[in-house]
């Protein structure tokens, strides 16, 4: 049988997930070579649509994960989502579909998770203030996230839109720390941050590498997944210390890294470290308390996997999402769901 989620019914079961344990896992997965993420392969039309087919397997979880993400801007024109996703989960050892999941939900929690992983890893211990440069579903995302792993003391958020913003302190309320600042600029935001968070859809740089500061730690995440869009500028870019999550995702579909190259400001050889080699201790990510570390967030599909497999359990403990018999050979019983492996990454 097959478990069919709506973003309702993942919206009342991330919660119970350790979302950036999950994540922190399958990237130290990646790091050991225990698994591979093969960069996604772009299908576009005659419009500014791109549909980015995501593939992942695990073998420790037993899960084959395809996330379909359909990026198309002009949806913004016609109210609608600019980015939705699905995700196809099945068994590695039997093939069995296992569970159809709205991608939206899980998109969100495990790119904000991921911030949280690449900072345990990466920052200098001890920073004050959260910088977010972008006040939408993603910062507000990012708040939470951070609250529940590694509180600030402040925020300092900057956007284009006052109602953005407006809607980011709504949204959050009581769950901003007791300092939130309301930044002029995205420069105010890049001098005041211990670890600065670009959440915006750019196609052009909103920080330059000449208001980074010593000890910075950035995690440039926004971006949409095309090799021309960016958010930070090749001096950024080069300013310190570079970590991706997946070099072929990135060197395919982070503009960031694409045209800093592309400017100079980045050797065409250029070798960033992985996130999950710096997990794995396979790789050096800071040095000193003087480096300036960046983070260039693209998103892959074991992200998605690794949090999708333990919302299935959740889902199937508590009898929620609809099943549906997709083929005949559903009838066979005493198939073991690989997704019991991920127990052990749950929020108790």
């Amino acid at each position: 049988m097959t478990l069919v989620l709506g973003a309702a019914d993942i919206a009342r079961l991330l919660p119970l997930v350790d979302v950036v344990a999950a994540v922190e896992a399958i990237h130290r997965d990646l790091g050991t070579g225990a698994m591979e993420q093969l960069a996604p392969a772009a299908m576009t039309g005659g419009d500014d649509g791109v549909f980015l087919p995501m593939t992942a397997r695990s073998d420790r979880l037993g899960l084959v994960a395809v996330k379909l993400m359909a990026d198309i801007p002009s949806n913004a024109s016609r109210g609608l989502p600019s980015q939705r996703s699905t995700l196809v989960v099945s068994s590695s050892r039997t093939g069995e579909c296992l569970a159809v999941l709205d991608g939206g939900g899980i998109t969100r929690a495990r790119t904000a998770a991921t911030s949280v992983v690449a900072t345990t890893h990466l920052a200098n211990p001890g920073g004050h203030t959260l910088g977010l440069i972008g006040a939408g579903n993603l910062a507000v995302e990012h708040v939470r996230a951070f609250a529940a792993a590694t509180p600030f003391d402040r925020v300092v958020v900057w956007s284009r839109s006052s109602d953005t913003v407006d809607r980011f302190l709504r949204e959050l309320g009581s769950q901003l720390p007791g300092a939130c600042v309301i930044a002029s600029s995205p420069k105010e935001v890049a001098h005041e941050a211990d670890v600065l968070c670009t959440l915006t859809p750019s196609v052009d740089p909103v920080v330059l590498g000449e208001w980074l500061h010593d000890g910075q730690h950035v995690n440039a995440v926004g971006a949409r997944p095309r090799a021309t869009h960016r958010e930070l500028d090749g001096a950024a870019m080069a300013r310190g210390t570079l970590v991706v999550d997946s070099r072929p995702t990135a060197f395919s579909k982070s503009g960031d890294l694409v045209q800093a190259i592309a400017d100079g400001a980045l050797a065409a050889d250029v070798a960033p470290a992985e996130l999950g080699e710096v997990v794995a201790g396979t790789a050096i990510g800071r040095t000193s308390s003087s480096d300036i570390t960046v983070f260039d967030s693209t998103g892959i599909a074991a992200q998605d996997l690794a949090v999708a497999a333990v919302v299935i359990e959740l889902a199937r403990q508590g009898g929620l999402g609809a099943e549906h018999r997709l083929s005949a050979a559903d009838l066979l019983t005493g198939v073991e769901h690989p997704a019991s492996s991920l127990l052990g990454v749950m929020s108790s």
